[in-house]
């Protein structure tokens, strides 16, 4: 990949997005119903509290296409082949705006300030104790109250590049939201290219020392319907960090090796699920962060198999670790894309990240970004068909 780069002043983002086979030659002539290469179209999508609402399709030449809005800039569809070549929508999320508006958990989102929990809604940071909305029991959750994931986000449609497209989503975070320290300028690059890849790129500023740990919080179902149990997962990694009963890492390293988080080897997602196991009794199944393989650069994380449909699913990134979600807390009550009802464990999610509650456990790869420091990461997720 060769590297794109966007120089703005000191209070902007330098965007570094990946593209592939720059000086490779047009493609020939598709059929009608078949891009010439990746495209992207632009489209309204509702407004909210008069702010309108855009979303963009991105399509590849295979035809898998993602769309993506700029409310919380959530996916809202990933529509790839199977093995016959039917296309289905393998992310779960609904028809229209007003679904995402009406309350759901993170369908799609992107995630920040903070994903993934902070004990009691609080850190210190040189010595000045910093309170969080307490949105998830007696923790903070996900960003707070109004997270990244309610927020409206600028857009931009990127120059087009030979084999791939990108929109790079922006957010300005004003000094004190949701409780969080530094004016915090975000870029999020969603690019789509013809190796059937989406690569989000994440890039942030503060100008104050601040904590970020920003997400993606789709939830896939590689069969598009039905639960997720019968997926069959690989996680690449020999620990995790178990949890209390309020789902903050005890701070300990632990070993999978011999235990219901042991998915060195593919392993149906419901085969230890109910496992009796202290930690899936925490978690009322799986919801919990994998320590990924201390690699550098990007590294395979994840992979996923759906046995009937054939679709597969790679997951690479630079972060650390990665929350693997069963949908667990799913009931049924939420009503999405076609009339679907979402019933437990209809969907799960790979939330590449820093590990949970890292501000307030110091022996964690830290989040804390300073003044004059970029932070920068990439997940790259890969689709695919086993034959």
């Amino acid at each position: 990949m060769v590297a794109y780069t966007r120089m703005k002043s000191w209070f902007c983002l330098i965007a570094v997005i990946a593209v592939a086979g720059c000086s490779a030659p047009p493609p020939a002539a598709p059929p009608p119903t078949t891009p010439a290469g990746p495209v992207v179209k632009r489209e309204a999508f509702g407004s909210v509290a008069g702010r309108s609402i855009e979303q963009f399709t991105l399509t590849n030449k295979n035809g898998v296409e993602v769309r993506v809005i700029t409310y919380g800039g959530i996916i809202t569809s990933i529509k790839t082949p199977d093995r016959t070549g039917a296309m289905g929508d393998i992310v779960l999320g609904f028809d229209s705006l007003d679904g995402y508006l009406a309350g759901h958990p993170f369908f799609g989102a992107i995630v920040g300030r903070y994903g993934n929990r902070i004990a009691k809604g609080r850190f210190t940071i040189d010595k000045q104790e910093y309170k969080l909305a307490t949105n998830n029991g007696p923790n903070h959750l996900h960003g707070g109250i109004k997270g990244f994931d309610k927020q409206v986000w600028g857009a931009e449609i990127l120059p087009p590049m030979a084999g791939q497209s990108s929109v790079a989503l922006s957010y300005t975070s004003a000094d004190g939201e949701e409780g969080y320290p530094g004016q915090l300028l975000v870029e999020v690059t969603y690019t789509l290219n013809d190796k059937d890849q989406l690569i989000v790129d994440y890039l942030a500023r503060s100008d104050k020392a601040t904590h970020v740990n920003l997400t993606q919080h789709s939830y896939f179902n590689l069969a598009g319907e039905g639960d997720i149990l019968g997926h069959e997962l690989t996680i690449d990694a020999d620990q995790y960090t178990p949890v209390d009963s309020t789902l903050i890492p005890t701070g300990e390293i632990a070993s999978v090796e011999g235990t219901p988080f042991d998915f060195r080897t593919s392993t149906p997602i419901g085969a230890r699920i109910d496992a009796p196991h202290p930690q899936i009794k925490n978690g009322q199944g799986y919801d919990h962060n994998w320590v990924l393989r201390d690699i550098p650069g990007l590294k395979h994380a994840a992979r996923v198999v759906e046995p009937k449909s054939g679709r597969t699913l790679d997951v690479t990134t630079a972060e650390p670790g990665m929350q693997f979600y069963a949908g667990n807390f799913l009931d049924g009550k939420l009503v999405g894309k076609g009339g679907r009802s979402y019933g437990r464990r209809s969907g799960f999610c790979l939330e590449t990240q820093h590990y949970p509650d890292t501000p307030n456990q110091p022996k964690f790869p830290t989040t804390l970004i300073k003044p004059g420091q970029n932070y920068s990461t990439r997940t790259v997720f890969t689709f695919g068909v086993s034959r």
